[in-house]
């Protein structure tokens, strides 16, 4: 939604888009090297994932929004074709979770595009249609309204298919695609989720105008306005608060670990948001942006502050 709304004029001039383009391929570019150097601690990571979802949306960003919902049908579509050609569970270690060839040329590009954590198809999927509703006007309360109806509907729809799915087939494979839960991103996963989103941006929509203006709003948005800087330190210094806490030592045999009780994380993971919001708020009192985030601008926009 932020790219679509830092570039949701109808009178830009051809030096203008140039100009808006080159930042964000750059921007791709910073948050694509900064994932893989991430990957090394965290191979979970989605970043460099998302600079790829940036950098095709630099195709799309001066279309007309229908073209952005196409292009998510497609990133769906394409995933699927993909399926057909190679097995899902290529280059997998699922018993550690780890990717067993991604510093490979073949295993990186295959992550990359196809089987990695957040790969770029299906999951490009979510950035098009967050493109389209930043498109969207939201200052019309129907416009709110109409996407939580979609949200609602499509999600009650999916979530009784996969309620029932054992009842609706007792073909398993076709119960499995239908329950498949983030791996593999199926079709009725990506529309769940999906849809679970349009609920939520829709229902903080509503808040928002009501509450917009007072402090805690304010603070939860410079939280949010450093979301670059929040992600990295939480899998950083989290962790390693996370660790001290529970005794355990930071390692990849996770499934070999005993799992630690579902309260401490609940209780720590509320304590660190909150002490995230407070940081947020006394370092937005001085900097615009967070401290990633000024590294990123301070990249992409070189030329920009240049000129």
């Amino acid at each position: 939604m932020g790219v679509s709304l830092m570039t949701n004029r109808n009178d830009y001039t051809l030096e203008e888009k140039k100009s808006i383009k080159s930042t964000i391929v750059k921007r791709s570019w910073f948050l694509f090297v900064l994932g893989v150097a991430f990957y090394l601690w965290w191979p979970a990571d989605i970043l460099h994932f998302y600079g790829g979802y940036m950098h095709f949306a630099v195709l799309l960003i001066f279309l007309p929004k229908k073209y952005f919902l196409y292009s998510a049908a497609l990133a769906i579509v394409i995933f699927h074709i993909l399926l057909t050609i190679i097995p899902y569970d290529t280059g997998w270690n699922f018993e550690t979770l780890m990717y067993n060839d991604f510093w490979t040329i073949q295993g990186f590009f295959r992550n990359t595009f196809y089987n990695g954590w957040n790969s770029i198809f299906p999951w490009a999927a979510y950035f098009f249609l967050g493109m389209y509703l930043g498109r969207l006007d939201w200052q019309k309360v129907k416009t709110t309204k109409r996407i939580l109806f979609i949200g609602i509907t499509v999600y009650l729809i999916v979530l009784l298919i996969q309620t029932f799915a054992n009842s609706i087939t007792q073909n398993k494979d076709l119960q499995f695609y239908l329950t498949a839960d983030y791996i593999p991103p199926f079709l009725p996963f990506m529309l769940v989720t999906a849809s679970f989103g349009l609920i939520l941006i829709s229902i903080f929509i509503f808040i928002g105008n009501k509450i917009g203006d007072t402090k805690i709003a304010k603070i939860l948005a410079s939280t949010g306005q450093m979301t670059l800087t929040h992600y990295i330190t939480h899998l950083v210094l989290g962790l390693f608060l996370l660790s001290t806490v529970t005794g355990k030592t930071l390692s990849y045999d996770l499934l070999k670990e005993s799992p630690t009780n579902p309260i401490i994380i609940l209780t720590f993971a509320v304590a660190y948001f909150f002490l995230s919001c407070v940081f947020s708020y006394f370092w937005t009192k001085k900097y615009k942006n967070g401290p990633f985030e000024m590294l990123m601008r301070k990249v992409s926009d070189r030329q920009k502050n240049s000129s």
